[in-house]
């Protein structure tokens, strides 16, 4: 039996087809239409998307933002598992991101030739890696993902992008600096900004009443759920008067034992009079920074979050409470920002301010001085 299964595998009702699965990342050549890429036109290759994703709403915007400035973008799907028509896709994004000009390419075939191939997160570098019709191949990377997974292959295949020698625009100044200083990438960060015309805050009900929100999301490790429950406990034994607000996900089926609110996904319009209900906001992030303190900042929430350089570069001192990634630091935090009103307002005042000072449109100014950075770079390669 041994000697049958060595020589002809377990059998096809148990076949795996690791091939068909991670093929993509194998060496090849992705062939572009004939003809020369025009100057300013971006291919944005991204996963598949369902509405909702943060990391989708950040790319479209940019290309939503470069629209407006004159650059001429198409998106590209390689891997499609939720749309199956381009026009759908096309659709999808206009109804629940921006009014995109972009055509949406499903699939590798009869793709043009472009300025700037744009790689959005590790599997579709893969697909830029291979792509022969761009005269500059860029990575906007949102985060570092090969922490998204367990060590593995899955960790291994994403790390080896950052080694295919892209031009990389970050959101942020750690990325930037981990990308440069552990793979040698030139990069360029870009910040987080806020949609001002959406984030604002709004009249407060029942102010006597304090209200902690959590940015609930079980799915997303990188967002500490179970570190923040703990936390929210300590937080209502030692303060059991406080009310809990919980967005982001169905959080139904955990065992919560403090009375809460739990509201799940939210439409965005939703979330500025939620958060404006708030005294104080407790967001994790594990590795690169959320948009959400910011956002929260903008309707008069004071955020509670963890050190660490990953979040330092977006938030500091002035405009946030910062403590260490255990739960009685981070509960102490809380604690100290519900029982000071004058604290907490004070606070809740800078950091308006400051996120209000935060702007998409310099975002968008800043990724343009990338692509101005990634041609630069690529006439004086050629000079040398």
């Amino acid at each position: 039996m041994v000697l049958r299964r060595l020589r002809h595998g377990p059998g096809p009702a148990r076949h795996i087809d690791v091939f068909r699965h991670y093929g993509f990342t194998l060496p090849g050549v992705l062939p572009a239409l004939p003809g020369a890429p025009e100057p300013g036109t971006l291919l944005w290759f991204i996963p598949d998307f369902h509405p909702g994703s943060g990391g989708h709403l950040n790319i479209f915007r940019m290309i939503w933002h470069l629209e407006q400035m004159g650059y001429c973008s198409h998106i590209v799907i390689g891997n499609p598992c939720v749309h199956h028509d381009a026009q759908q896709a096309q659709a999808d994004i206009r109804a629940h991101f921006f009014p995109l000009r972009a055509q949406v390419f499903l699939g590798l075939e009869d793709l043009p030739p472009c300025e700037f191939a744009v790689a959005t997160g590790w599997d579709t570098a893969y697909f830029v890696r291979n792509f022969a019709g761009a005269e500059h191949k860029l990575y906007f990377v949102q985060d570092y993902e090969p922490l998204f997974y367990a060590v593995g292959s899955e960790s291994v295949l994403a790390e080896n992008t950052y080694r295919f020698g892209f031009f990389g625009i970050t959101a942020g100044d750690w990325l930037a600096a981990k990308l440069a200083q552990e793979y040698g990438m030139t990069t360029h960060p870009v910040g987080f900004g806020v949609e001002l015309e959406r984030y604002r805050r709004l009249p407060r009900r029942e102010p006597e009443i304090r209200r902690v929100f959590f940015y609930a999301r079980p799915p997303t490790p990188r967002r500490g759920f179970e570190l923040g429950l703990l936390v929210l406990n300590a937080v209502w034994k030692r303060i059991p008067e406080t009310q809990f607000i919980f967005a982001g996900w169905d959080t139904a089926s955990y065992h919560i034992p403090f009375p809460h609110l739990a509201c799940g996904s939210m439409a965005l319009d939703e979330l500025p009079d939620l958060y404006s209900q708030c005294d104080v906001a407790l967001v994790l992030s594990l590795t690169n920074a959320s948009l959400l303190p910011l956002e929260l900042m903008a309707c008069g929430c004071t955020v509670v979050s963890n050190r660490g350089a990953n979040v330092q570069w977006l938030l500091h001192d002035d405009v946030a409470v910062l403590a260490e990634s255990v739960f009685e630091d981070l509960a102490d935090a809380v604690c100290a920002l519900l029982q000071d009103d004058a604290r907490r307002q004070a606070l809740s005042q800078r950091a308006e301010h400051f996120a209000r000072s935060q702007t998409w449109d310099a975002v968008a100014r800043d990724f343009e001085t990338g692509l101005q950075r990634a041609r630069a770079q690529k006439k004086l390669r050629s000079v040398a």
